[in-house]
């Protein structure tokens, strides 16, 4: 008896209770044509975060680069559509083929950060949802500066129903 208590007391006290990160799903989509994905993506909401602060009309713009890596240069205006721009240069790369919605971006070094597709307009990709492991990060872009509302919330009802907290999102102010 003595044992089984002592038992349930170490399985307990080893097991950590669900933590938010735990509770989203963070799954990929099975394919993407990198090719097609390349180009200019227009910000349409974001969870806000330090590296973004302030910023509107922000896009993302993807290319290849000689060494097979991917350039990302992400711009954005401080604070209005006629602030300062602020640009932001980075590379990205596909760690597993066999996985091709995770990607490694860095802006930074050698560091890199998870930027998971999570959810993409497969038959025009005309709008994608990122994510990355931790649920603090979220953004929803699109090919137009505008998004159709119908497709707004079809992508907040995604990013919800996988467990992200929506209510955090920041819609950004694009030029028409």
């Amino acid at each position: 008896m003595r044992f089984s208590i002592i038992l349930l007391f170490f399985i307990f006290s080893c097991s950590k209770p669900p933590t938010r990160s735990d509770m989203i799903n963070t799954s990929t989509v099975k394919e993407l044509d990198l090719n097609r994905y390349l180009g200019t993506w227009y910000e349409i909401a974001r969870f806000n975060h330090s590296f973004e602060k302030d910023l509107v009309g922000v896009t993302a713009t993807y290319s290849t680069k000689p060494d097979g890596k991917i350039k990302v240069v992400n711009k954005g205006y401080v604070k209005t559509l006629d602030g300062p721009l602020k640009v932001a240069d980075g590379k990205a790369k596909m760690p597993d083929p066999k996985e091709p919605g995770k990607f490694k971006v860095s802006f930074f070094w050698i560091f890199y950060s998870d930027y998971n597709v999570l959810e993409l307009d497969q038959a025009n990709y005309n709008w994608v949802l990122i994510g990355s492991s931790s649920p603090r990060y979220l953004w929803i872009l699109s090919r137009t500066p505008q998004m159709k509302t119908e497709t707004y919330n079809m992508l907040v009802n995604k990013a919800k129903d996988r467990g992200y907290d929506v209510t955090k999102l920041l819609l950004v102010k694009q030029k028409e």
